[in-house]
């Protein structure tokens, strides 16, 4: 097994889990793609936009379901499962890990895998026999010091575990339904385009210093991420490959203006754009 690449992947609205398009169908070929290239991961540690916490907190239960965590959509979503074995070993690792770098971490006992999780592993890996451990994080975090945790977390890419970043390249759900655009298969507006293409030219040339000042440097930054926890755990991915350049491996849209754009960091991630 070759270091695994951090992965930071858009999951959309809990319909991707019904309804996969592009961002779906990429998902299930990257699966393979991952494990052909760089062997099956041994455990995956997800940072979801939808598990957040005062500061740092592990779920190292030993086992998962799937958490249904919305409302107002296709009542068939609560009949999908993920059952999946939790990694309370692997928790411990992590605990020293942050410890280490001088970081908070707690670890509580409790599963459950929200939908920022289980839609993607649902189609990286669909028979759930991967284990998984959940990071809580704090969304009052700088992307400078998401970056410096997931630095922390970096052995572990050398130890067989997936890093995974779970949230959306763009995120303004109120200025789409403000819009009129419902229609999931409207065209790229200008505003979602330039911030998407920014994103992924800068992280190309591993131009960090704008990355971590999106905020101020990356067009329409404040339009595309009224809040910006959805795109906070791509800043934890990259740290866990440092410093070095990211690979837009997937590039896709719905309703025009949310992008479902995957990114893998490091060497090898080129192989991961299948």
């Amino acid at each position: 097994m070759t270091t695994l690449p951090p992965l930071f992947l858009s999951h959309g609205s809990p319909m991707t889990a019904l309804e996969p398009r592009e961002a779906g169908a990429f998902m299930q070929r990257l699966g393979p793609a991952l494990a052909a290239a760089h062997g099956r991961p041994r455990a995956i540690l997800a940072v979801s936009a939808h598990s957040l916490a005062r500061e740092p907190m592990l779920l190292a239960a030993a086992r998962h379901e799937a958490i249904y965590d919305f409302g107002g959509f296709d009542p068939r979503l609560h009949t999908l499962r993920y059952d999946a074995p939790g990694a309370p070993a692997l928790a411990a690792r992590v605990v020293g890990l942050l410890q280490a770098a001088g970081l908070p971490v707690h670890t509580v006992d409790d599963g459950g895998l929200d939908h920022g999780i289980w839609t993607p592993l649902r189609y990286l890996f669909p028979d759930a026999d991967i284990p998984v451990l959940p990071l809580a994080w704090p969304p009052d975090w700088s992307p400078a010091q998401l970056f410096a945790l997931g630095q922390a977390l970096a052995p572990l890419a050398d130890e067989g575990v997936l890093i995974v970043g779970s949230g959306s390249i763009t995120h303004n759900l109120r200025r789409v339904f403000a819009s009129g655009r419902m229609q999931v298969d409207q065209p790229a507006t200008p505003e979602s385009t330039a911030f998407r293409d920014w994103f992924a030219t800068t992280a190309a040339v591993a131009d960090w210093d704008a990355l971590l000042d999106y905020r101020q440097q990356a067009p329409h930054a404040a339009l595309m991420h009224p809040t910006d926890e959805h795109l906070l755990p791509f800043y934890v991915a990259a740290g866990a490959a440092g410093r070095v350049p990211a690979t837009r491996i997937h590039q896709s849209l719905t309703f025009g203006d949310l992008g479902m754009d995957a990114f893998a960091f490091g060497p090898g991630a080129q192989a991961l754009a299948v």
